[in-house]
């Protein structure tokens, strides 16, 4: 070779472990659905069928000398309590009673700042979920935004297509913002057609003006549903819906919450309008709040909220930037 290639070619790390049968694959497969792992793609043939779970970061360790007294597969968790008890009820209807306590241990400390507990899921399938007792070990010091709405104007747009779905998710984006603060005054509605429609409203809605000369809403909130048919019609709608609620945003520096459903089945997006998998028009509110805090504490709220513009109030971003950085680096 004439160099070196010094650029990293790892993409993943795969973990493939047997289970006894295929009803234990069965019911492992909906605990990992349950504990918020995401499917990813799997593979069936005549001779067996594998479910791949995909985590948000994996690791391999090496170790020499004195092995930890840790199982082989180490599964990092937010919750901990919260996911002791999911699989502890996931484990009493897979085992007797009186054989609970050998397959699934109490939280304990470890000595390298964090909790754990143990479980076996299976003949040969132990797992440690753990949780950092230091919340903020290797997290660098950023600004986020804050989940209160006080004062905070939105626009909702929702399309009345698949209304048994979207009218669900306008519940949960109304519901998100009033738990967060914000008042149904300050909050408008304007429904359309379908998702096509979504994007033409959420720009006409963006651009308007209040009083002062700044926007009216401080965010956009678009809600609506599609479920894939016999044709193209379905990608058509969905990539002209997504590229038409981005470029709004983008020309206006609106921020706008993606709350557009493209699902298989009705099924499907009953569960992500808050029957099983959350509910999307409260997650896509609560985007929107945590957006318009960001813009706020970087000075490109509405303008009848910020006083001037140029080197003062630059300055004074900065300033508040700084004093966070130090209130963060103090907490570590």
């Amino acid at each position: 070779m004439g160099g070196t290639y010094t650029g990293s070619m790892i993409k993943g790390l795969t973990v493939v472990k047997p289970v006894p049968s295929a009803a234990a694959w069965e019911r492992l497969s909906a605990l990992f659905s349950a504990l918020g792992f995401e499917p990813g793609r799997g593979w069936s043939d005549d001779q067996g069928k594998g479910a791949p779970f995909l985590a948000p970061l994996g690791n391999t360790e090496f170790v020499t000398g004195r092995a930890p007294a840790v199982p082989e597969l180490l599964v990092e968790v937010t919750h901990l309590d919260t996911v002791r008890d999911v699989v502890s009820r996931w484990l009493q209807a897979e085992v007797r009673t009186e054989d609970l306590s050998s397959r699934i241990g109490e939280i304990q400390d470890t000595h390298w700042k964090s909790r754990m507990f143990t479980a076996t899921l299976a003949e040969g399938l132990e797992f440690g979920f753990w949780e950092r007792t230091d919340v903020l070990a290797g997290v660098p010091v950023a600004l986020e935004g804050d989940l209160s709405a006080d004062g905070m104007r939105f626009g909702i747009v929702v399309a009345r297509w698949n209304a048994v779905i979207t009218d669900r998710l306008l519940q949960g984006a109304l519901d998100c913002i009033l738990r967060s603060g914000g008042k149904r005054a300050d909050t408008d509605i304007v429904r359309v057609s379908g998702a096509w429609e979504v994007p033409a409203a959420a720009r006409m809605m963006a651009d308007l003006t209040n009083g002062n000369g700044g926007r009216k809403y401080d965010a956009i909130i678009t809600l609506g549903c599609l479920l894939r048919g016999e044709t193209a019609h379905y990608e058509a709608i969905y990539n002209e819906a997504a590229r038409g609620i981005g470029q709004s945003q983008q020309d206006t520096g609106v921020p706008h919450a993606f709350g557009v459903l493209t699902c298989e089945t009705l099924e499907q997006a009953l569960n992500r309008a808050g029957v099983k998998a959350g509910n999307k028009g409260f997650e896509a509110a609560s985007a929107a709040i945590e957006m318009v805090s960001i813009a706020r504490k970087l000075g490109h709220g509405a303008a009848d909220q910020h006083a001037g513009s140029g080197p003062a109030a630059a300055d004074a971003v900065n300033a508040e930037i700084a004093a966070f950085s130090q209130r963060e680096a103090g907490a570590q």
